[in-house]
C-alpha cells in the first residue's frame, strides 16, 4: 500500500499524495496541523491522492476544524471523485472549501 504524503510547494502551497484511508492518514494528520501554525493560508492539492475513503475526509475535515481554531484559512483542489461522493452522500460537501485547480 502507498503511504500519504503531504510535500510542501512553496508560498502556502502543499501537495497530498498516496492512500488516504485509515491505514494511512494518522500519519499526515499531524504534519498538516503543524500547516495552519506557519501559513495563515494554506492552499492543499490532492491531484496525486490515488485512493481515498471517509478517513480521507474526516482527515480533511479535521485540518479545516483546526485551521479555522488558528484563524487560518484552507483550500483544497482536485479532490478525488471518491472523497467527493462521500462528503456529497455525507451532506459535507458545502464544508469543504474547494476551489479550481487554475489560479489560488
Amino acid at each position: 500500500m502507498k503511504e500519504a504524503r503531504l510535500t510542501p510547494l512553496g508560498e502556502g502551497r502543499y501537495s497530498l499524495d498516496g492512500v488516504l484511508d485509515f491505514s494511512t492518514v494518522n500519519r499526515v494528520a499531524v504534519g498538516g496541523i503543524a500547516l495552519f501554525k506557519r501559513d495563515a493560508l494554506v492552499d492543499i492539492d490532492l491531484a496525486g491522492v490515488e485512493s481515498a475513503n471517509s478517513a480521507g475526509l474526516a482527515l480533511l475535515l479535521e485540518w479545516l476544524d483546526v485551521a479555522r481554531a488558528r484563524g487560518a484559512r484552507v483550500t483544497y483542489r482536485n479532490l478525488p471523485d471518491s472523497l467527493v461522493r462521500i462528503a456529497a452522500v455525507s451532506n459535507l460537501a458545502t464544508l469543504l472549501p474547494m476551489a479550481s485547480a487554475i489560479g489560488r
